[in-house]
């Protein structure tokens, strides 16, 4: 299996480019992130003609998520056990939901596509959201691991995080002054990792960015950051055989700011003759 993960940033405008890279680069299931419109807008029929199978999560032009696959896709959720809702000057825990998560299980593999909150500035109430958000997830991976340690199951999207200094490359983001990078961030990427996740990708891609702003020629100055990631638990690493961040999806004619990040694996499972011989 060729699983995927892109904040495709308005999937209506660059829909096209979205289902040739899928289709070029032989992807059996795309996470999409950020496809910014409802699900009667989303262009289903772009990528049903191309061979995929596809499940929308959307309310409004902003967020949304979506799974794109070759094979359907069964126990579709849009929300995780604990996910907590996000609206300007509501509090209390009634807030309603965002369209920030969708999980399927496809191939025997559970897949989430997830767009963590931005968190916009470390005072902002958008920040602590992110946190609660993030903290929801973390518990949600350690039950869904102790119910089931064999668990294939891949946590991948747009983090907003980027997890060490060597994850950031852009110079106006500083540890202390922005979010991304804020002590507390950290932490809840490392105890989503403690609950029984690895960054799959950074063992056989230790470098590169996976986003760019638009602005200030970021990108021709390679100034990045990588917050896009795939995060599974050991069944799902022990299966991955190869992994790449497509950075030449940054350039051309009207891109994302992000780049897909993609990984290959081995769901085969050893073969009987390479099994000891017991006696």
């Amino acid at each position: 299996m060729r699983l995927a993960t892109w904040n495709v940033n308005s999937v209506r405008a660059r829909v096209d480019r979205v289902v040739d890279f899928a289709v070029r680069e032989s992807v059996d299931v795309l996470a999409m992130q950020e496809i910014k419109c409802k699900v009667d807008q989303f262009p289903f029929e772009a990528f049903e003609d191309a061979g995929f199978h596809v499940e929308a999560h959307g309310f409004s032009p902003w967020n949304g998520v979506a799974i794109a696959s070759r094979e359907p896709l069964e126990n579709v959720r849009t929300s995780f056990p604990g996910m907590p809702g996000f609206a300007k000057d509501h509090e209390g825990p009634d807030a309603p939901l965002e369209a920030r998560a969708i999980g399927a299980t496809v191939g025997g593999v559970e897949v989430w596509s997830l767009y963590v909150p931005n968190g916009r500035a470390l005072e902002d109430p958008h920040y602590f959201y992110k946190l609660n958000w993030l903290e929801a997830l973390t518990g949600y991976t350690r039950d869904a691991l102790e119910q089931n340690p064999d668990l294939a199951l891949a946590l991948v999207g747009d983090f907003n995080i980027a997890p060490t200094d060597a994850d950031n490359g852009d110079p106006a983001v500083v540890a202390g002054f922005s979010t991304h990078v804020s002590g507390p961030e950290r932490e809840a990427f490392a105890a989503l990792e403690a609950a029984g996740l690895e960054d799959v990708v950074r063992p056989l891609v230790p470098t590169g960015y996976t986003y760019w702003d638009y602005k200030r020629l970021r990108f021709p100055k390679n100034e990045g950051m990588r917050i896009d990631f795939i995060l599974g638990s050991h069944a799902l690493s022990a299966a991955v055989t190869g992994a790449a961040i497509h950075r030449n999806e940054r350039k051309g004619e009207a891109p994302s700011d992000h780049v897909p990040v993609v990984v290959d694996l081995d769901l085969s499972g050893p073969d009987d003759d390479d099994r000891p011989m017991i006696f």
